[in-house]
């Protein structure tokens, strides 16, 4: 008997971040399922290639999520589009900065946090008026292990996604008994570009900080060692053929598995010295 697939239960999707890493992997697996899908980046060149490959089933879309206003009127546009409530709505969009909070200028974390937690519920906010009207849909929030394993010198990015997970709770609550499912899902590390895109706050003139070298040494160590964005897809594919809302962790077994277990029973001071002890800290 075949599998099932994707597109039996959702017909039209709509991704932000769609151009690179993980949100490029899920269109790509959500167009291989079937799934008619509107994809969003900053710059709609990037995601040419995509087009080109699957003209009569992908849409570009221009979204900047800096920009609240134009990119709630992008996704309205793209949601009439489609013809009412997407079935199913990724918020995956985001951006990591790094570097020491009390050095980097303010308006640089709060921008981070307005960008990934305040347009990602906005853009929420629309997705599940339209979900409730036809009572079904699914929206994904694209939050990460960082909830549970807060990244040293990423505080703005910690911050936004701890924000996503907790509003992904309420809506897991609020949307109990209808027919829309919330999932929050946890990504661990991925072998993507981002932290090659990640924005250093620091400026070129500062002064070098052995304790940020090693940090970054740990992270970007990680994510070289790190599965490939397909097996991420592939995590998201399952949560969305059991169609159950709900909390997903994605990544390596240690990531996903054996790490929260481990941080569920060790004591507070003890997981912050092990993460110190890692991050070289």
């Amino acid at each position: 008997m075949p599998s099932q697939r994707l597109a039996d239960l959702y017909r039209t999707a709509f991704v932000t971040g769609a151009s690179a890493g993980l949100g490029r992997a899920f269109t790509e697996m959500l167009l291989a399922e079937g799934v008619r899908v509107w994809g969003t980046a900053r710059d709609t060149g990037r995601l040419a290639e995509m087009a080109s490959t699957h003209p009569a089933q992908f849409t570009p879309v221009v979204l900047d999520l800096a920009d609240t206003t134009a990119a709630v009127g992008a996704f309205q546009r793209a949601q009439q589009s489609a013809g009412g409530a997407f079935d199913l709505v990724i918020n995956n969009a985001g951006y990591g900065v790094f570097g020491r909070f009390e050095t980097t200028e303010f308006a640089v974390w709060e921008a981070q946090v307005r960008a990934m937690l305040g347009a990602s519920m906005q853009l929420a906010h629309v997705a599940l008026a339209a979900m409730r009207q036809a009572n079904r849909g699914c929206l994904v929030n694209v939050a990460s292990l960082a909830v549970e394993f807060p990244l040293p010198f990423m505080s703005g990015y910690n911050v936004a996604k701890a924000g996503l997970a907790a509003f992904s709770e309420s809506l897991v609550i609020e949307t109990k008994g209808s027919g829309i499912t919330v999932i929050d899902l946890r990504p661990g590390d991925f072998r993507t570009d981002f932290n090659q895109s990640m924005q250093t706050a620091s400026a070129s003139s500062a002064p070098r900080e052995p304790m940020l070298d090693r940090s970054w040494t740990a992270l970007d160590a990680n994510l070289r060692a790190a599965p490939p964005p397909a097996a991420a897809a592939a995590g998201l594919r399952r949560a969305l053929l059991r169609r159950r809302s709900g909390t997903v962790r994605l990544g390596s077994f240690f990531q996903a598995r054996l790490a929260p277990l481990g941080a569920a029973w060790l004591p507070a001071g003890l997981r912050r010295a092990l993460a110190c002890r890692y991050f070289g800290i």
